[in-house]
């Protein structure tokens, strides 16, 4: 698997509903490719393609 930032749909498969990442054991990931995940999921939030937490309904 090669974890690429431009591709949001693959990306949000390792975010839980409140849009926090997975674990390595949840992901089935190996270490070096959760590092990398985890590093595009984060640049992908900075270019605001992923949101960094799930809308609550604040009122």
């Amino acid at each position: 698997m090669n974890p690429d930032y431009k591709d949001v749909d693959t990306m949000e498969k390792f975010l839980t509903p409140r849009k926090k990442i997975v674990s390595r054991e949840r992901s089935n990931v190996c270490a070096k490719h959760q590092r990398a995940l985890s590093k595009h999921i984060k640049y992908a939030r900075y270019l605001a393609l992923l949101p960094y937490t799930s809308y609550q309904g604040a009122k």
